[in-house]
């Protein structure tokens, strides 16, 4: 059972990324998640179940649609693998309860939200909408944080936020500032502030080497959903340890 399980959550994951990958896609095209099904986007053929195998099917078809020969977008195999991985590391971390699954449905949602940012620049309205009654609903049925706590966690970042916003003159996007405030209902205070010190951190670094590698230039736009979404999980599973590091080495 303790080989067993991990397994499974991995295999979850790969096939709730396959669908996280309809979510990426089809959101800010505003088409619908459910109807139609899969199909190709170069000549439109259904999908076969064949051609859905999560991870897998990319590999088989040597990553061409089996009717077209479109090339099928990296981003499939890379969100189904990351989907697997922090189930699999969620579960690991966090054991089997409800908790679990509040955590499990954060990953989703910025699983899709860093994938849409990074092709679109933007943060769609009702991915935040979702992921605020997400958040409330999980946290009444966990009772994992305090009212206090919660409230810290979603002020505290979206005012910081949005004044960096009114002072960089809409350096920063609105869909971050809601991403940030929506946050806090899942990481609660002072968890929140960390993932989002963690992803200025992660943004910052990232930028240099894009600078450095000439990706980017330096009035370039860079989508911020990517690194806050990895500030987010790094604080998930490692926030309270990084914080008493902190404080121990500040001496408090």
């Amino acid at each position: 059972m303790y080989f067993i399980t991990p397994v499974l959550f991995f295999i979850t994951g790969l096939v709730i990324g396959s669908f996280l990958n309809v979510c990426v896609y089809r959101i800010p095209r505003n088409e619908s998640i459910v109807f139609p099904a899969s199909h190709c986007p170069g000549c439109g053929n259904k999908l076969a179940p064949r051609d859905l195998a999560p991870l897998f099917s990319y590999f088989f078809l040597k990553g061409k649609c089996r009717y077209c020969g479109t090339p099928i977008h990296w981003r499939y195999p890379l969100v189904e693998l990351i989907t697997g991985l922090l189930f699999i590391a969620l579960y690991y971390s966090l054991g089997l309860n409800l908790i679990l699954l509040k955590y499990l449905l954060l990953a989703c949602f910025l699983v899709v939200i860093s994938f849409i940012d990074l092709e679109h620049y933007i943060i769609p309205n009702e991915l935040v909408i979702a992921m605020l009654g997400t958040g409330i609903v999980m946290g009444l049925l966990t009772r994992e944080l305090g009212l206090l706590s919660v409230l810290l966690g979603m002020l505290v970042p979206f005012a910081a936020l949005t004044a960096l916003a009114l002072i960089s003159s809409g350096g920063m996007g609105g869909g971050d500032i809601k991403l940030a405030g929506v946050t806090g209902l899942f990481l609660g205070w002072p968890q929140s502030i960390v993932a989002l010190i963690l992803s200025f951190f992660i943004a910052g670094i990232a930028g240099l080497i894009m600078l450095a590698l000439k990706a980017k230039k330096r009035k370039d736009p860079i989508p911020f959903g990517p690194y806050y979404a990895a500030g987010i999980m790094i604080s998930v599973f490692w926030g309270k340890t990084l914080l008493e590091l902190y404080l121990a080495y500040a001496g408090f």
